[in-house]
């Protein structure tokens, strides 16, 4: 095969295969991305100092640990 053939195939090749079309443009796959991890990290800070809601539970239970510096019971 010499290389005009090889060249010629390859662009016929090329002409036939057709490329699937986006349902839509591009920068819309990154606006969407955007917003679905903008839905995520909302998500994520709203349980931001959840621990501290009860006070009264979290200063028991730092009274009871306080001499636990090993971790044992």
């Amino acid at each position: 095969m010499s290389l005009a053939t090889a060249l010629q195939t390859s662009m016929v090749l090329t002409e036939t295969v057709h490329a699937r079309e986006l349902p839509f443009d591009a920068i819309w796959f990154g606006v969407i991305a955007f917003a679905i991890f903008a839905a995520l990290g909302f998500v994520v800070y709203s349980y931001r100092d959840v621990a501290n809601r009860h006070r009264s539970k979290a200063e028991a239970y730092a009274a009871r640990h306080a001499g636990d510096e090993h971790g044992g019971h």
